[in-house]
């Protein structure tokens, strides 16, 4: 249950620090710089702790595939980036995936 948490942590540093990576303009701003590079040190702190309890492949999945959703939306939100069709039915895929390992793998956070 801890490794979920942790898990959860990790993906919500990354997506915060991924979705500053833009606004930091190459590293020139420095508050969007140092949300950067916190985010980060959040994230894979945290990432290392869940895979203490999650296998390494099945956390990455799950990490990476609900990252790259959540990014993609904020994106939109915020910088107005649209997706056409093949990317919004490719993310759907993607959280399909990342559910069908949730709700059915022996692997994932059991």
């Amino acid at each position: 249950m801890m490794g979920a948490l942790f898990l959860t942590i990790a993906i919500v540093g990354e997506v915060i620090a991924t979705s500053f990576l833009r606004a930091s303009q190459g590293f020139t701003q420095l508050v969007p710089t140092l949300v950067v590079v916190v985010g980060y040190g959040i994230t894979f702190y945290f990432f290392s702790l869940a895979l203490q309890t999650i296998p390494v492949g099945v956390a990455y999945a799950i990490w990476s595939g609900v990252g790259i959703v959540l990014v993609s939306i904020i994106a939109f939100i915020v910088y107005k980036q649209m997706l056409d069709l093949p990317a919004l039915i490719g993310m759907g895929l993607i959280l399909a995936g990342v559910l069908v390992i949730n709700l059915f793998s022996h692997s994932a956070m059991h």
